[in-house]
């Protein structure tokens, strides 16, 4: 039984309403792409235009020139320890293949800085360059550079070089993983597209508090109240 139609009447027209805007939401109206999928594009560029840490990778790594390594490094296949290789001969330090076993010696900041030049072209979608050097898919690159930093890091703690560790651990983890996770979008600074961050923030509040009314007025119209 309805207590009060005059409330009930408006929040089902809120109602209502709300389900109007969220069809026209869902239809291919901002360059082919529903509203959600562009917001989410969006942001998603917005964040990759803040990540970009590369140049202060490169400064960190600067710390540890002229320091070398010699680690045996074991892969989980033989395909990925022989592609891992040509990583490093093209870093300009000597690796010998021996199965899914690597053996590296070499300078690490030669090392470093070839993996962060390869993360520097995924992270302006220049993943045919990366391609070109090495033979295999941008993205397989990228992890066999993940890989290879991870049993890095792990062969260095083994042999108490932990600045080192540390620092092979800091261009895998900020370098080659945003790279690898942001390839083929856009980077966007949020002050190119300010305003429509600011509506989007703005609706999102104003359109969940329309739909929390909108049932709160047709629960009381119909005369649900809670109590104790």
């Amino acid at each position: 039984m309805i207590v009060n139609k005059k409330e009930f009447t408006g929040g089902f027209a809120l109602l209502a309403l709300f389900f109007v805007v969220l069809a026209v939401m869902f239809q291919p109206m901002f360059e082919g792409k529903n509203a959600m999928a562009y917001l989410d594009a969006m942001y998603n560029s917005i964040s990759k235009g803040s990540v970009n840490y590369i140049p202060d990778l490169r400064e960190n790594v600067k710390t540890i020139n002229g320091k070398d390594v010699s680690l045996k490094l074991t892969y989980s296949t033989a395909v990925q320890a022989q592609q891992s290789a040509k990583l490093f001969e093209t870093a300009g330090v000597q690796a010998a293949l021996n199965g899914k076993e690597l053996a590296v010696s070499g300078s690490i900041s030669a090392i470093l800085d070839s993996c962060l030049d390869d993360a520097d072209l995924m992270y302006h979608n220049k993943g045919g360059e990366v391609s070109d050097k090495y033979g295999v898919e941008p993205r397989r690159a990228t992890f066999n550079w993940w890989t290879s930093l991870g049993l890095m890091e792990k062969a260095l703690n083994d042999q108490s070089e932990f600045k080192m560790a540390k620092v092979s651990s800091t261009v895998m983890k900020k370098g080659v993983e945003t790279a690898y996770n942001y390839y083929e979008i856009e980077p966007l600074n949020i002050m190119d597209e300010l305003w429509l961050v600011i509506f989007s923030l703005v609706f999102y509040v104003v359109y969940t508090l329309w739909y929390g009314f909108a049932i709160l007025f047709v629960f009381e119209g119909w005369g649900l109240n809670l109590g104790h």
